[in-house]
């Protein structure tokens, strides 16, 4: 339990067992719409509500999965994204659905926190890498389902694709869960200390505390570019089958482009985050957040034109988005320190259920409204391209310091 590669596999495959309840939804409106006759809009906000709850309850579990340790709240984690994926083959009213996919959200983020916190405790010296290899368990996990689930769907019924794949998650995460543990004060002092200076890396040798991070101008430049990159690859990861539909693409080539964007997405976690122990968080954003612009119009302009094209732009804007969920917990760690790193990161993510709201239900909203994705994607577009212009400025700006209160301090007495 203390070799640090047993941890990050345990981590890996927790993430996995979590990726089909954000990345395979898509897969199953379509279904669920001709069975209830739900409106788009009212589906799309069951996908928002969990990624709210994935990401707004984070604040609190991250503080004690800081405290604690991940393994208890990882096995309730377990119970709680079993329980709330399988319910939804049950569910026959929109806020059945809306609560149960919603408890699976917070499963979700009791994943979620309990797994980055591994490579951000355990590995200081290959913390982007660890970081992208983690975050990819939870980019292409669904790659593995997305065939069943499609086979599922077409032989049986939606409900089975639910059932099974729930039931199987919750079991496995609860066994992953028993492997993982924090490393002791003294490991983590010596692997801290055994850390190589990296001119690239920009690294602060003090630890923030949440409440001291969140004094610091720098968190709230980062949570607006957090929101800001999660848009687009959220509105994707939710529309893909609507943009399918609406595109006449066939299901063949929407499942081949799921199967391959889920790969692309993990891969380029890696990849990324690789590249940001090279060069540098600050730069490595730049460049991905720029590019990942220039992917979401391509999927507008020319996904529609056949399969294949379809296939091609979203496997591209996957793969220039997923380094979100590593340049952003590695940056902070490197500015605010890993003492409290799993609670720091929790309160940054949180910008993602802010995302959630406009690439998933009111991106819907606003199809229905104008007949057209077009809004939708070119605001996405511009979003992430002020981002990574923003991160250019962040390359020249000082690493952060603890604001000192100096309101509690007594003048000394002037002698009259």
């Amino acid at each position: 339990m203390t070799n640090r590669w047993v941890q990050l596999g345990a981590s890996v495959v927790a993430m996995i067992m979590i990726a089909n309840l954000q990345y395979a939804w898509t897969m199953f409106v379509r279904p669920i719409q001709e069975a209830t006759g739900w409106a788009l809009s009212d589906l799309q906000w069951g996908f928002t509500l969990f990624i709210l709850f994935e990401t707004w309850v984070m604040p609190f579990e991250g503080w004690m999965i800081d405290r604690t340790g991940p393994r208890f709240f990882l096995s309730i984690a377990g119970v709680l994204c079993g329980i709330g994926w399988t319910a939804l083959a049950y569910v026959t009213t929109l806020p059945q659905l809306y609560f149960f996919y919603s408890m699976a959200g917070v499963g979700a983020a009791f994943v979620y926190s309990g797994s980055i916190a591994t490579a951000l405790k355990w590995f200081p010296d290959k913390r982007g890498l660890a970081s992208g290899i983690i975050a990819a368990g939870f980019g292409s996990g669904s790659a593995l389902f997305i065939p069943v689930i499609a086979y599922l769907i077409r032989t049986a019924d939606y409900k089975q694709a639910f059932l099974w794949t729930g039931v199987l998650q919750g079991i496995v995460i609860i066994v992953a869960a028993q492997f993982l543990r924090h490393p002791d004060h003294q490991t983590a002092a010596l692997r801290a200390a055994a850390v190589a200076p990296n001119p690239k890396v920009r690294r602060n040798s003090e630890h923030f505390t949440t409440g001291e991070m969140l004094r610091t101008p720098h968190f709230y430049a980062l949570y607006i570019m957090f929101v800001m990159m999660a848009t687009g690859g959220l509105l994707v990861t939710a529309q893909a089958g609507p943009l399918a539909r609406e595109w006449n693409i066939s299901l063949a080539a929407l499942t081949a482009a799921l199967a391959l964007d889920r790969i692309a997405n993990g891969s380029g976690r890696v990849f990324w985050g690789w590249v940001s122990d090279k060069i540098g968080r600050e730069k490595t954003m730049a460049i991905a957040f720029i590019l990942q612009s220039a992917c979401l119009v391509s999927v507008l302009l020319f996904g529609r034109v056949s399969g294949l094209l379809f296939t091609v732009t979203l496997v591209l804007t996957l793969f220039t988005w997923g380094e979100i969920y590593v340049l952003f917990p590695s940056i902070l760690g490197d500015w605010f320190g890993t003492r409290n790193a799993t609670s720091n990161y929790s309160f940054l993510y949180t910008a993602k259920g802010v995302a959630s709201i406009l690439g998933g239900g009111l991106a819907a909203v606003l199809f229905q409204q104008f007949g057209s994705w077009s809004a939708a994607f070119y605001g996405s577009a511009t979003l992430a391209l002020i981002a990574g212009l923003m991160a250019l400025g962040l390359r020249v700006a000082p690493l952060p310091r603890k604001v000192v209160d100096t309101t509690s301090r007594r003048e000394s007495p002037v002698p009259v």
